[in-house]
Order: C-alpha cells, then structure tokens, then sequence
C-alpha cells in the first residue's frame, strides 16, 4: 500500500487528500516527494490594468459561438420517421445548394459589370441664342450706348431610338423634352412642363467659358470672359449641389455691334479620359482612353504579341513599340501604371464658335445656332444592377433567411439528440445487462479523459472522484469545460 499523499491536481482542482489517477503514473522515486513551490515574481502595475481593460467575452458573443450550424438530417433517421418528411427535405437541401450556388454566382457576374464602369455615348444638342434690346434700329437712338444683348446656351440629351436599353418612359420625357425646346428656340409657345432628365446640360461638364474673340468697346470689363465653374460637392453629400444643376446658361452685355465668342466645354467624367500620345495611341488603336483601360490595353497586346517572360511572367520584353513608350529593352509589368503618365495629357475641351448678332436683319428671323456633341454616358443597365444589389429588401431578406436557418439547425439538433435517445433506449430493451455494463464502462474512460487521465491507467475511483457537492472535482471549472469540449452540445442552443 502506497502511503497517503497529496494529489498534484492540475488546472485547478482541489488541494483535498485521497488517491488520485495520476499517482499511478509517476516514477517510483518520488512517491512520496512533495511539490516544490515556484517562485512568485511581482507584476509590473500597468500589465495589470491592461489586462483589466482586456475586453472580456459576454454572454451574448459565448451564445452565438455556440449556436448549432449544422442542418444536415442525421444518418438513419429515416428508419423511425414514418413518411417521405426525411427525403423531401434532403431533396430541399440539395434544390438550395444549387439556387444558392445560382445566386452567388449572378451576384458576382452582376458586382463583376458595375465595377468594370460600362459607359456609352450619345448626342447631346447645344441650342446657342440672342436676344437684343435698345439697340438703334428697335428706336433707342436718343440713348446711345444703351443698346444690349442677351445670350442663352442650352443642352438636352437626344433620344435615341436605336438604344433598347433606355426605358420607354425616359424615351418619352426626353422627346418631350426636345420638341419643347425646338419651340421654344423658334418663338413657338412652351408646352405644360414635362419630365426632367436624370443627367442635365451641366452635369457633362467641369466648366463653361465663353471668350469674346474682340472686345465690342472700350470698356475694359467688357472683355472679360463669362466663366462657370462646377461646385464642389460635399464629402458625405449623395447628389450634386442645387446650383450645379441645370439645363441653360445665360449672360448679358452691352454692345451695339456684332461680336465673335467661342465657348469652352470641359468635360466632366469619371473615370476621366486621357489624349494618348502617337506611340500609345499607336498600341491601343484609340487615340483617347482612361488609365485603366490604357493599362489592360497593353496587357492585351503584351499577351496578343507573346511579349512575356517564361519564367518571370511579370517582366515584359519591349519590342518596337513599347520600347518607343517606354524607352527599355524590357519592363516590369507593375511599374507600367507610373510609366505612361508622359505619354497621356488632358483632353482639349470643346470649342464651339458663335457670332453674337444685334442687327435688325437678323432679328428679323432669328435662327439658334446648333451643335452636337457626343457625350459619355452610364449605361441604363448599371443604374437597374446597383439599384437590385443595393435594394433594401434584399438585405431584410437575408436576415429572414439567416433567422430561419438558425431553426432549421435547432430543429436538426433536437433530431440527433431524439435520434441518440431512440438508439440508447432500443440498446437498452435488447439486451439489458450487456448494454449497461458497456455503458458503465465508457462512462468511466469518459471521465478517466475528462480528469487528465489520457493513458487509461486510473480507474477514477479515488476518494476525491466519489465525493460530490460544490467543493468536489466534479465541480471545477476545468472539469465543466472538458464536458463542453467532449459533447460539443451547448444547453444554451438546444430547443425546449
């Protein structure tokens, strides 16, 4: 007989006298030696608080760590379930692993469009138009130098018939939009307001200037161009600001006589093109690009030309072309992007010529001096892609999905656990004696392994393992977690 020692728990168990498993397993030499205590060094006072201010685990985060996931149906259940419940709900299962794997699948082809910024071009119609007043001829002669004009420039999209994307009620409001205009240009009278369009004169443009090519006198303010310039919008703004919206311009100016004016429009878009150089352009086959699609352009052609390295498929060699760009034999892929910016330069805006007329043939039948423009647009299909991925039904609709999968998976973990009760019950009313002697024996290897004991040596029937109540082994902390690990069947989740 051994003599009575003190048992080395580990982790935490009580320091209470009586046989323990692990005895069995120590060398015969130190039976009975005693545990040396280690030394205790202080800890400095600012790990201490910064252990404090640790964020600690609530109750609400140890629940969702514990919620069940799985929602597959168990294996032989459906030999006690009466009906096809079992195989219609594994024919659910796979019908949506297929619609999720569908739907996954849409969605990125969808998020892939938006971000590849599709755009389009279509005609925008610049009406330019004056009007006089006090002029010589309309009876101000009394008042010399009072005479003065009044310039009017205006733009609206044109529908365009040959484009099955734009919806028929903005096709309408846009048509309605232009005969409006026509009238209004040739002095008809303006029909009832009709449906604005989405994206107005000013919303193609970073600025408009109009240059006098003479001044009409000499007075010096009158050679000041008219200038305007797009404001700025708010970094958490959604819409451009009130007065950047609009469909016409006007200015007025004294003059008795005819002036020659240019407009200039700068364009406004985003992602903002670029003019390229003749070598770039002569790669690209565009003479106007942005710098993503300046950078996938020449990748096309280092591909189409077999221009990569074997080994090294980021170095390119440079054949006579890009070695005209980038003036290298060869060139890293990743240090193109920094290496055209010589090669691009701001697009030249648009000029458009107009000659300011204050004399009574004129105005006698005036006529608006029209151009047309072609201007980027996004195309109708990305607005109707970002309008389904950022619908809010669809996210109150994951959140429906998820809330149900969740009782899904409690409803498919009151089925194991009914599923392992049948089967222990069942056991059971075979063959009593057998089943409960292996019962009691897995009991105890179970309790063996949940108490440290891992070789199967003790037999977990020391004093300290029979005795119950708070202070006992059973009630250590170390011990309720090994029986979480060991089941891995929270309480918290199971369905009541």
């Amino acid at each position: 007989m051994n003599a009575p020692m003190q048992p080395n728990y580990a982790r935490g168990y009580p320091q209470t006298a009586g046989r323990s498993p692990a005895a069995s397993r120590r060398p015969p030499g130190q039976a009975g030696a005693m545990p040396v205590p280690m030394p205790q060094h202080a800890v400095n006072p600012q790990y201490m608080a910064a252990h404090r201010a640790m964020p600690q685990p609530n109750d609400a985060a140890l629940r969702r760590s514990r919620k069940p996931t799985d929602k597959n149906i168990p294996e032989g259940i459906e030999e006690v379930v009466i009906g096809e419940g079992v195989e219609q709900y594994k024919n659910l299962r796979d019908l949506e692993k297929r619609l999720d794997a569908a739907i996954v699948r849409k969605r990125l082809d969808i998020q892939d469009s938006i971000s590849k910024t599709v755009k389009k071009y279509r005609t925008l119609r610049i009406w330019i138009t004056n009007t006089v007043e006090n002029q010589p001829w309309q009876g101000a002669g009394t008042n010399p130098g009072s005479g003065r004009y009044k310039v009017r420039i205006e733009g609206r999209l044109l529908d365009d018939d040959n484009d099955p994307t734009v919806p028929e009620d903005e096709d309408e409001g846009e048509k309605s939009d232009a005969m409006d205009q026509d009238q209004d240009a040739a002095g008809g009278s303006k029909k009832t307001e009709s449906k604005k369009p989405s994206q107005r004169f000013s919303h193609f443009f970073k600025t408009v200037t109009v240059d006098f090519d003479s001044p009409p006198s000499n007075v010096a303010d009158e050679v000041k161009p008219v200038a305007w310039t797009k404001p700025q919008a708010p970094a958490n703004a959604t819409s451009a600001p009130a007065n950047a919206e609009f469909d016409s311009i006007q200015f007025a100016r004294s003059s008795q006589e005819n002036v020659n004016v240019t407009i200039s429009l700068v364009r406004d878009e985003t992602p903002e093109r670029y003019k390229l150089s003749k070598e770039l352009a002569e790669v690209l086959d565009v003479e106007e690009e942005t710098r993503s699609g300046i950078v996938l352009g020449i990748w096309d052609y280092i591909r189409a030309m077999e221009l990569q390295e074997d080994e090294e498929k980021r170095q390119v060699r440079c054949d006579h072309r890009l070695r005209s760009i980038f003036g290298r034999d060869q060139m890293f892929f990743p240090q193109i992007p920094e290496s055209i910016g010589p090669h691009t330069s701001p697009m030249d805006p648009i000029k458009l010529p107009y000659t300011i007329r204050v004399d009574e043939e004129f105005h006698k039948d005036p006529t608006p001096t029209i151009y047309d423009i072609q201007v980027a647009v996004e195309d109708p299909l990305r607005q109707k892609m970002m309008a389904l991925t950022q619908n809010p039904q669809y996210t109150a609709g994951l959140r429906q999905i998820a809330a149900m999968d969740d009782q899904v998976a409690l409803i498919v973990q009151a089925l194991t656990h009914s599923r392992a009760r049948h089967s222990f019950y069942t056991a059971l009313s075979k063959d009593p004696a057998t089943f409960l002697r292996r019962w009691v024996n897995s009991q105890r290897r179970d309790l063996e392994t949940i108490l440290g004991d891992a070789n199967g040596v003790g037999d977990g029937s020391g004093p300290e393992f029979r005795r119950g109540g708070p202070e006992s082994a059973w009630e250590t902390p170390v011990a309720k977690e090994a029986v979480r690990y060991m089941l891995a069947k929270p309480e918290a989740a199971t369905p009541r």
